[in-house]
């Protein structure tokens, strides 16, 4: 039996009106997400396996769980800013946003250096605990606030190898006068060892090994080095890392374009960057055993690396 109220309109129709309300409400909901447009910048080619995909990746499921409303730009290095001026371009407000390794401007923040790596310090998983856990990110927020920047953790690879020589080492010695590409706290600490620190993008690495401006280069982890080719000309691959147990990468974000968000688009784009950090995570130790046995394969002596 159908049910009227006073005015007649029964109670399944009711419930129905009131059911295609709310799905109305739910539709306005959705269309009214934040629209974001922002070409982002990266200090890494995407074709670096672990470290330059991962922006890419971000991206795309950003664009997915925002149905295309929220629409990072991934751009490749040089191609709208120079490779290592990430920051600074973030800061002064030229980029909404970019991706980089948090270290590339610790002449101008130092403190930064210590969040992209601290050499004998933390692994990937206990610098995620840190950074969401035990204060990291609130650190970094008050590092960088006068710099009008925000930087998310969206990247974390393994330990990187300590780097490829052309000659073999045997003792400190040798590193006196060595011509050597290196990054942050570690490139510090070489140089007090005597050796000639500089620092080079990826891209250029190959060529100033093979011409001899550098004697040896650290650049990331196995998979990573295998792509941009130093095996073929530097055969001595020294392990493990210390100076970067983890390389931990951030989506820098102007603060004022960050805090022109709404709530929903932020946590969109921090919960992408958490999906980033576990991508980066995952796929780094999932592919480094098979690289150090092409390299073996191919002449290179892995010192300190044990069953090879």
């Amino acid at each position: 039996m159908t049910v009227l109220n006073r005015s007649g309109i029964s109670t399944f129709a009711m419930a129905t009106a009131l059911a295609a309300a709310g799905w109305l409400a739910a539709g306005t909901d959705a269309q009214a997400q934040q629209k974001v447009r922002w070409q982002v910048p990266m200090a890494f080619a995407s074709t670096l396996t672990a470290l330059g995909d991962t922006m890419p990746y971000v991206a795309d499921q950003l664009r997915r769980a925002s149905g295309g409303a929220i629409d990072l730009q991934v751009f490749e290095p040089g191609t709208l800013i120079p490779a290592l001026s990430v920051f600074e371009n973030v800061s002064a407000g030229n980029m909404d946003a970019g991706y980089s390794w948090m270290g590339y401007e610790w002449g101008q923040v130092p403190a930064t250096a210590l969040f992209g790596a601290t050499p004998f310090g933390l692994e990937p998983v206990e610098f995620s605990a840190w950074m969401y856990f035990h204060g990291g990110q609130e650190l970094l927020d008050e590092i960088l606030q006068p710099y009008n920047v925000r930087a998310l953790f969206c990247g974390s690879i393994s330990p990187e190898a300590a780097g490829w020589f052309r000659e073999p080492l045997e003792n400190v010695e040798q590193l006196q006068g060595l011509k050597m590409r290196a990054a942050g706290v570690g490139g510090e600490i070489l140089s007090e060892l005597g050796m000639s620190v500089t620092m080079l993008p990826g891209g250029e690495l190959y060529q100033a090994l093979e011409t001899g401006v550098l004697d040896a280069t650290e650049f990331s982890l196995p998979t990573v080095d295998e792509q941009l080719g130093f095996y073929q000309v530097a055969k001595f691959y020294h392990l493990p890392g210390w100076h970067q147990p983890s390389t931990n990468q951030f989506l820098y974000i102007n603060l004022d374009a960050w805090n022109g968000l709404d709530d929903q688009t932020q946590g969109m784009i921090e919960m992408g960057c958490q999906a980033g950090v576990a991508y980066a995570m995952s796929r780094s130790e999932a592919l480094q055993g098979a690289v150090l046995e092409r390299f073996a394969a191919e002449g290179v002596e892995l010192v300190g690396r044990q069953g090879i």
